[in-house]
Parts: C-alpha cells; structure tokens; sequence
C-alpha cells in the first residue's frame, strides 16, 4: 500500500519544510515519485509530523492505545514490574494499533527508596500485578551487578536508577549511595545500556551526573529563578540530557491546569473515560518542590541555552498525567515556559530520537518508519494544533480521521 501526502507543511523532527509530498510506501518513508501511489491524501492547510515520542512513561492495560489516538507512536517506559512489561511489549510487538514501546523495567532503588513508598498492595492489584510483588533493591556493589543482569535478561533498552531522598517534600526516604550509583552506572554502561536518573532537585541531579549518567528523568524543581543560569551551566558540562515532565511536576504539586485538556474539544473528544476519570484523583506521596512548576520551568529555558538536549516527556501512568492527550499538554507548557513550537516539536521527535538512538524514527525521511501525525493547522506557530489530530500512522497502518 502506498500513500502520498500531497502539498502538506511538514516538520520533519528538526525543520519546518512549507510544502511538499511525502510517500508511505508500506512501513517506511519513501521518495515521491519512485512509485505511483494507490492512495491521495490532501494535505492542504495540514502540517505533517514524525510520531511524537513520549520520552517517560508507564504503561498498562490500555495505554498504550490511548497514546496512539493522540499520535504518540513511541513511549519511553521508565519503571515497571516484568509480568506488566512482558505482556505490554507483546502487545506492541504484534499490533499496530498500539504505540510502539522501549522499557527499563524495573528501576534501581535502595531498600525501601523511593518508590517503594508508593508501591502498596492494592495499588499493585490495581495495576493487574502480584500484590506480593515489589522493585529488586539495590543494597550493595553485588547487587548491583546482579540488578543489571536481571534487567538484561529482560531485553531492557536502558537502564533507570532512582537517586531521591524525598528531603525537597519533608520526607525522608533510603536513597543509593554516590559509589552503588556509580556501580549501577558502570555495570549499565559495560552491558551498552544508557542510564537514566530519576531526581527531582538539582542536588540530586549533580550526584547523579557524578556517577556517570547519560540522562535525567525529570527537570529540577527546586532551582529559583537567579540560580537557574548557573545550575543549567554546570548540567551542561556533563553531556547528558534531561527529560521535561512538567505536566507531572503540575499533577503532584496539585495544579489543575491539565483540566484544559477536558475542555478542549479536540482532547475530550479522543479521552477515554479511564483517563478521564483521572482528574478527580490527587496523586500524593511523591517527593517534589511546591514551586515545581514555575522553577521546572525556568530550568527548561535556561538548559537549552546551555545547549542541553530537553526531551519531551510526561510520566504518565493510569492515575495521571493521561497518556496521549497528556502528552499534548506538555507540549503546551513547554511553549508556556519559554520554548518555541518548533523547539517543543523538535523535544517530542527528532531530539529523543537522537539521544535514545532511534534510528529509525523521529524524522521524516526516506527509509525511516512511517510512524507520521498529521493535523490540521499549523503546530509549528501554535502548538495546540497538534491537537487537531487529522490522521496517524504506525508503521504505516492508518489509525483513521477524525
């Protein structure tokens, strides 16, 4: 099946091109005009984008779908339990209808470190695993060593450590030291594993960085506004990447402004009343500044001019932020912090591609998958036009029009 998209805007995950053709020639990309179409596609007044890449998240039972509606092809999965994990990669191995998704499994945390705090047994029913079941802890260099095998033989993509005393929300919490940090990392890096950090306050990320991190999972919360140059300067001397989340730092620090998301009739109409019903919940026990928000914010703009890579993420989970339409949101408070649409666009495709090494994706290229959004409007001059969700592509596959 071959379909060409004619005389659409396309951002191709690093640049805005005005008009052009593009041809999905089974799975991939192709040149237009190798082959003769069998399907035309309008693309007047639309703007067409790479898949959007959810660089953090959680998935379970339908989630993966709920983010496919919304565009997102590829979700980046930062902690989970392997019964869980197993069965959601099946799902997206055998399905195009489904996001496509990268895992770390399990993250690397001290005996009862965060978030083992969170991990109750009726939460994990809830989650359709053993109640019984928890995180493997990290207590030692040896079980660190064994930690990493463990992943390893669950065909992990990178590995996530958690490095979180819970002090920046009054809690106190077991966290890994600097050296078992430094030990995960080693033994993450020696197996070609990237290592990403769970932190939350930019104390936190610096003994990260120190032990050799590749990335931080969430932006620094704590940082006001006259550290902030300073802070993002230091990052930046160490080649990492940092992954924004600030849809969730808006969730646990009990903002409502994900609220919008239900308003906005080209979110609501595509929510599912799963994630719907998440709005009336309060997420609790998690460890983040009451200013959260505002100095996540400000930390965005000033790393990217220290020349830190931000990838676009929301650490979406069954009890919010919402997968999918989430996603959409952050893109929105990204653009409300101080990027501009193109630079949001660039964080949710080609900048995660790049950095996660996915080659194969994130960019509108020949040769590449065919995991392509198209919208009406023009996203690259107001990001809430990816809302406008004209039609999806995984693999190739058409998930319809709306």
């Amino acid at each position: 099946m071959r379909t060409l998209i004619r005389n659409v805007r396309v951002f191709d995950g690093e640049r805005t091109v005005p008009c052009t053709d593009v041809l999905i020639d089974g799975d991939r990309i192709a040149e237009p005009g190798e082959r003769a179409a069998d399907l035309e596609v309008d693309g007047t007044g639309r703007t067409l984008l790479p898949g959007l890449i959810d660089a953090h998240t959680h998935a379970y039972d339908g989630d993966l779908a709920e983010a496919l509606r919304f565009g997102v092809t590829t979700e980046l999965e930062m902690n989970n339990l392997p019964p869980i994990l197993a069965a959601q990669r099946r799902l997206a191995a055998g399905r195009d209808d489904v996001a496509d998704l990268r895992s770390s499994s399990m993250i690397a945390t001290a005996p009862g470190g965060h978030p083992s705090q969170l991990m109750t047994p009726d939460l994990l029913r809830a989650l359709g695993g053993d109640s019984g079941a928890g995180l493997d802890p990290v207590g030692d260099v040896g079980q660190a060593k064994a930690f990493v095998e463990a992943r390893l033989a669950e065909g992990v993509d990178y590995l996530k450590i958690a490095v979180d005393d819970g002090a920046v929300s009054g809690m106190n919490l077991p966290v890994l030291t600097p050296e078992l940090a430094a030990a995960l990392v080693e033994a993450g890096h020696a197996a070609g594993l990237k290592v990403i950090a769970h932190t939350v306050t930019a104390r936190e990320a610096l003994i990260a960085l120190d032990a050799g991190v590749d990335g931080l999972a969430h932006l620094y919360s704590d940082v006001p506004e006259e550290e902030a140059e300073a802070t993002a300067a230091r990052i930046a001397s160490y080649d990492a990447f940092v992954i924004s989340t600030i849809v969730y730092i808006e969730a646990v620090t009990g903002g409502t402004g994900g609220v919008e998301l239900l308003r906005d009739p080209r979110t609501a109409a595509r929510m599912s009343e799963r994630s719907k019903a998440t709005f009336q919940q309060e997420i609790t026990g998690v460890p983040m500044h009451s200013a959260g928000v505002v100095n996540a914010s400000r930390s965005a703009v000033a790393l990217l001019r220290a020349g830190v890579p931000v990838l676009a993420g929301t650490d979406a989970t069954p009890f919010g932020p919402v997968h999918g339409a989430g996603f959409h949101r952050e893109l929105l408070l990204l653009t409300e912090a101080g990027l501009t649409a193109e630079q949001a666009l660039a964080a949710a495709t080609g900048v995660t591609a790049r950095c996660f090494g996915l080659a194969d994706r994130g960019r509108i290229a020949p040769g590449l998958r065919a995991d392509l959004l198209l919208v009406d409007g023009d996203p690259t001059t107001d990001i809430t036009a990816t809302r406008a969700i004209a039609a999806v592509w995984r693999r190739g596959v058409r998930q319809g029009e709306h």
